[in-house]
């Protein structure tokens, strides 16, 4: 494959989507995945400086309650709607069309589109097992995997300088929220000309060590209750939802 030269745009948010105020947060419209896969990594092969945060209900009663957890969402560059709750206000204040971007579905495409620009990528988090067969996995399709470092880390400048030396230009973190976007801002710092996005406990799920919800429960926006049936433990996250939905309707929201 030929070389590809990656230039990096200015980290400031695309001007051209409509931003939505739900609570606390300003929540990027985007018309589907494919926009903000673009605005991320475009075809001319640069990449968007910055970050991405995932935001669902969960997150928008979290930063209602949690000022630390509020600045970190605040302090991304891009805040993408991951939850249908949160798609549902977005639609009903626009009046128009906003699709809902599962975090998971736009790492593995973003990391498809890597494949094929030839972007350097470098992944943090997860167990160690994970993390390695999330990096096998992805060099099985081509990816330019530059690090894997698993989220069991005892030296985060050694982590720090690995990155920067890597010529990493994008950098997922796996380790849940806020800690990942915690991480992702000291990161940062030192090395700004690269995009990050915190992914959860997506490379669970791309590894298939952890079963998504199937295709036809996501389609209907019900990947929350396959996950409540699967983990009838998450019943007090799943009250949390019903109480963002009630808030909306009395304009707390």
């Amino acid at each position: 494959m030929n070389e590809v030269k990656h230039s990096v745009t200015v980290p400031a948010a695309p001007v051209s989507v409509p931003q939505v105020q739900v609570g606390p947060v300003q929540v990027a419209a985007f018309s589907d995945m494919q926009q903000l896969l673009e605005t991320l990594l475009p075809d001319d092969a640069s990449v968007f400086a910055g970050s991405a945060i995932a935001i669902n209900p969960e997150k928008i009663m979290s930063a209602m309650r949690d000022n630390q957890l509020s600045q970190v969402i605040a302090a991304a560059d891009i805040r993408y709607a991951d939850g249908i709750g949160v798609v549902k206000v977005m639609r009903q204040r626009l009046g128009q069309r906003v699709q809902r971007i599962p975090g998971c579905e736009l790492w593995q495409q973003l990391m498809l589109r890597a494949a094929r620009l030839n972007t350097p990528v470098f992944i943090v988090g997860a167990r160690p097992d994970v993390n390695r067969q999330t990096a096998l996995k992805l060099q099985a399709q081509q990816v330019n995997l530059v690090g894997a470092v698993d989220g069991y880390f005892t030296d985060e400048a050694a982590l720090i300088a690995q990155i920067k030396q890597s010529g990493a230009r994008i950098v997922s973190v796996a380790m849940g929220s806020p800690k990942q976007e915690l991480l992702i801002q000291r990161i940062r710092a030192q090395h700004p000309d690269c995009f990050y996005m915190g992914v959860g406990g997506t490379y669970d799920v791309f590894t298939g060590n952890v079963k998504r919800a199937p295709p036809l429960w996501c389609k209907l926006n019900l990947e929350w209750a396959y996950r409540l049936l699967a983990q009838p433990s998450r019943i007090g996250r799943q009250l949390g939802l019903a109480r963002y939905v009630w808030w909306y309707w009395t304009g707390k929201i």
